[in-house]
């Protein structure tokens, strides 16, 4: 998994989940989660340890190997019920196996000098030392110093730190509520869950396997992130719909809870995750008698194929993810500053798509789950400014009545940053998104 995380930029969440891994027993899925995401969101510590005791610069060594060598390392200094002399045999075995049996010997010393030093494991002891610079807040939390940089800079030193931690913890699995039943049936389950928070329909899950509960595997609830969910309650309600960055539909189907009956439309670049939606959907559509009344087009949101108008437009783009690095530590390694541009190009087209789409009156809603100002406010100034039958709308006031008629638990002034929604990790119980309400005028 570590190794296609790497080659073919997968996602390890995706990985862990996918069938191909169904025939490990819980308790080795449960190791094999930990060893993934571990290495992962401690990847440049694991790598500046292994540099101490390597002949060789890590730039020379086979992917095969460092990723050995990661994984031993880990185990070592973050894993307790391991024995750092099975960390090393395993690892040595692991690259015979994937036939570097000449570097065998070369992973065996590193590790066994690794083993003999007394150095301070990761998670607690790390954090514990995160310092007062964006330089040792990026050293003890395994964060590339550019991204910290840019974090102290526009949320400040102490909101930066709890992003830092967030992103290095393991988060909780959130739910969705979608039936009054659904949270006995999950206690009944085995399932320990945390009181809400931020959303009244939201619960996280503390202990147990949420995902092969009854409850969800009925419809009576769905995984899906606070914040994630709070964006779908900004949309609000009407008779008309467009999801226009659908896939993999969690906010689709939460705008459908929502507006029973209404008439939507779901876009997705990609056919064949096109497919698995349309599945999804066609599912729940079965489980709600029918009521579901939602076309999934395969399209470039970009170039909507649409000659109608709708009352809401919701454009969820793509987007560096920066807000959800606990969750895809991966994202942290793969990012580079000047993709930062690139995105901000390509969700100002989809933005701009979508502003075409929407009814006099309507509202547009642009959403992303990245922390970045280029692809979330500069995106929105920008397309307003070259658009003037739109305006701006204060999410807070959304978020008030929100509050009012009780969905909201979470004070409204901290979910916001001028006009827009804001939410950050370890500050806020959820992940990191921005959100924006467009409204074309009258």
């Amino acid at each position: 998994m570590l190794l296609r995380v790497e080659r073919e930029s997968s996602y390890a969440s995706d990985l862990l989940h996918s069938r191909a891994y169904d025939r490990l027993s819980e308790i080795d899925h449960h190791l094999a989660t930990e060893l993934v995401m571990g290495v992962l969101r401690w990847q440049s510590l694991l790598d500046s340890e292994i540099a101490t005791r390597s002949a060789q610069p890590l730039v020379k060594l086979d992917l095969e190997v460092l990723t050995a060598l990661r994984l031993a390392v880990y185990q070592m200094r973050c894993l307790h019920r391991i024995p750092a002399r099975a960390a090393v045999d395993e690892s040595v075995e692991l690259v015979k196996l994937v036939g570097k049996r000449s570097a065998a010997p070369f992973v065996n010393a590193v590790l066994r000098k690794l083993a003999a030093a007394a150095t301070p494991g990761c998670k607690a002891s790390r954090s514990a030392l995160d310092g007062s610079s964006a330089k040792d807040l990026a050293a003890n939390n395994a964060h590339p110093l550019w991204l910290v940089e840019r974090w102290v800079r526009d949320y400040g030193i102490e909101a930066t730190r709890e992003i830092c931690r967030c992103d290095q913890s393991t988060p909780a699995t959130a739910i969705r509520l979608r039936h009054p039943a659904a949270e006995e049936l999950l206690r009944a389950e085995g399932m320990q869950l945390a009181s809400p928070e931020l959303l009244a329909s939201a619960r996280k899950i503390l202990s147990g396997d949420g995902a092969k509960t009854v409850a969800l595997n009925n419809g009576l609830c769905a995984i899906q992130d606070e914040a994630s969910q709070l964006v779908a309650l900004l949309v609000g309600r009407a008779a008309s719909m467009l999801d226009c960055c659908a896939a993999p539909g969690g906010k689709t189907l939460a705008l459908a809870d929502r507006n029973p009956g209404a008439e939507m439309a779901a876009v997705e670049l990609h056919p064949h995750r096109a497919r698995v939606l349309r599945k999804i959907l066609a599912t729940e559509k079965t489980k709600t008698d029918g009521r579901l009344r939602i076309a999934v087009i395969a399209a470039d949101a970009r170039h909507l194929p649409f000659r109608r108008s709708f009352d809401r437009v919701l454009a969820d783009v793509p987007c560096s993810g920066t807000g959800t690095l606990a969750r895809h530590p991966e994202i942290k390694w793969r990012l580079k500053p000047g993709d930062l541009g690139d995105l901000h190009d390509r969700q100002r087209e989809i933005l701009q798509a979508a502003m075409k789409q929407v009814s006099a009156g309507g509202r547009l809603i642009y959403s992303t789950c990245s922390l970045e100002k280029e692809e979330n406010e500069h995106v929105v100034e920008r397309a307003l400014l070259q658009d003037s039958s739109f305006r701006l709308l204060d999410c807070r006031v959304e978020l008030d009545r929100l509050r009012e008629e009780g969905e909201l638990l979470w004070p409204p002034a901290s979910l916001t940053r001028g006009s827009y929604l804001r939410t950050i990790p370890g500050v806020h119980p959820c992940d990191g998104f921005f959100a924006a309400i467009l409204e074309r005028l009258g």
